[in-house]
């Protein structure tokens, strides 16, 4: 979702251009005056644009302008002009400034479509594609292996692993790996549009049924790839269940699933019969917080892959960089590091980027990422844990454990750890 600042002084215009926005799929952000449109513009991702009056509070278009100019950001301007003075007009557009203009009583008409003429994520957003990024860890050699031998049977599979871990890529190489790359492969995914459906009177059958059953006579002789399968509906699980019983389709069935799956079969709320129709063989993905030998040799593939898609020489991490993502915990992991990695490598003004380039995110839901003490029988486990991905640091232990140094304390005497 691309970002657009709107830099204007007036609030009930920031709040009508900022609903036309967000209904065409932006994220527009308002500010008033010139010091916090700067402070805005140094936390815009790749792809945003400006959009701010000829005149705002403590500025112009042009000073802010200018200013960009002077920084280095090259963010397309688009200015808010309140009538058609040819004169004002030609110099806010001059010499690479403004890219365009918006007539103030045509917001409604102009804005969206202009816009989106300046709005060009694709030329700077990476997106992922089916290949496996290389990792230092013996985990993910393991996995390569797993890969390879599962790919080499029929056997339906669940992928586990947190969100961002790159669960979809291994699904798409056991497909590829496999006998069946020359048949369709259909990626569905459980909790999307494409299983929404209701009965149908006329056939005495759901929707859905009929859905489903056209995605296996589809994919026939190849694979479906059932991404996020813990959140299909109850509903879905039968229909699923029953043509997978009764009209033995002949199709691989490979899912990606978060762990709370395991909690759902034993709670009943995932039927253990489907379960165990869809898991002849798993793999198991780790964290990113568990294998933080890898996270130099991914940010490194993200920084070439980005410099390959922009045309600019490739950046570099320091010392400091690397260090500050190894003890970051990475709720998001894999993909949340390439957000970071590709915001310093946007905003840095050399080609080594530092831990002041980085920035993490500070609004993470809660949620457990895997050091939080809740059972008593691993909490010595994780402590240590904690402690090697923090190298002995106890402040930043006690920040990964999700708990205050004092009681960190405690636990370190109970378990006898130095």
């Amino acid at each position: 979702m691309n970002r657009v600042l709107i830099v204007d002084a007036s609030s009930s215009d920031c709040r009508i251009m900022a609903g036309f926005l967000t209904k065409a799929g932006y994220d527009p952000v308002t500010v008033e005056d010139l010091d916090a449109a700067k402070d805005e513009v140094e936390k815009l991702p790749p792809g945003a644009v400006i959009v701010t009056a000829m005149k705002f509070t403590r500025g112009t278009a042009q000073e802010l302008i200018n200013w960009q100019r002077r920084e280095g950001y090259k963010f397309p301007v688009i200015a808010i002009v309140d009538n058609l003075n040819p004169l004002e007009i030609a110099d806010v557009m001059k010499d690479g400034g403004a890219v365009n203009i918006v007539q103030r009583p045509a917001i409604d008409k102009q804005l969206v479509e202009v816009v989106g003429n300046y709005a060009r994520p694709e030329n700077t957003v990476l997106l992922l594609n089916d290949e496996l990024i290389p990792r230092q860890s013996e985990a993910f050699r393991k996995i390569g292996q797993a890969i390879h031998t599962i790919a080499a049977t029929n056997a339906n599979c669940i992928i586990f692993g947190e969100c961002g871990t790159g669960k979809e890529q291994i699904a798409r190489q056991i497909y590829l790996q496999s006998l069946r790359a020359q048949k369709p492969c259909t990626v569905i995914e459980a909790g999307g549009a494409a299983l929404v459906g209701k009965h149908d009177p006329a056939t005495f059958r759901s929707e859905i049924y009929n859905r489903i059953e056209g995605y296996f006579q589809k994919s026939d002789g190849g694979t479906i790839i059932l991404k996020n399968v813990h959140l299909l509906t109850f509903e879905n699980q039968s229909v699923l269940l029953h043509i997978l019983e009764n009209e033995h389709p002949d199709v691989r069935v490979i899912c990606t699933a978060e762990p709370e799956l395991l909690e759902m079969v034993a709670a009943k709320t995932f039927r253990s019969n489907l379960f165990y129709i869809l898991r002849q063989v798993d793999i198991s993905v780790p964290p990113l917080r568990e294998v933080t030998e890898d996270i130099a040799s991914l940010a490194a593939y993200f920084l070439t892959r980005y410099a390959d898609k922009t045309g600019n020489p490739v950046k570099r991490l320091d010392a400091s960089a690397v260090k500050e993502l190894r003890i970051y915990p990475f709720p998001g992991n894999v993909r949340e590091l390439k957000d970071v990695v590709l915001f310093a490598a946007f905003h840095s003004k050399t080609d080594t980027i530092t831990a002041a380039d980085l920035n993490f995110s500070q609004s993470e839901p809660e949620t457990d990422i895997g050091y939080k003490l809740q059972d008593p029988a691993a909490e010595k486990a994780k402590i240590v844990a904690a402690l090697e991905q923090a190298q002995g640091n106890k402040i930043i232990a006690a920040k990964l454990l999700k708990i205050d140094r004092s009681t960190l304390y405690v636990k370190l005497r109970q378990y006898g750890l130095k």
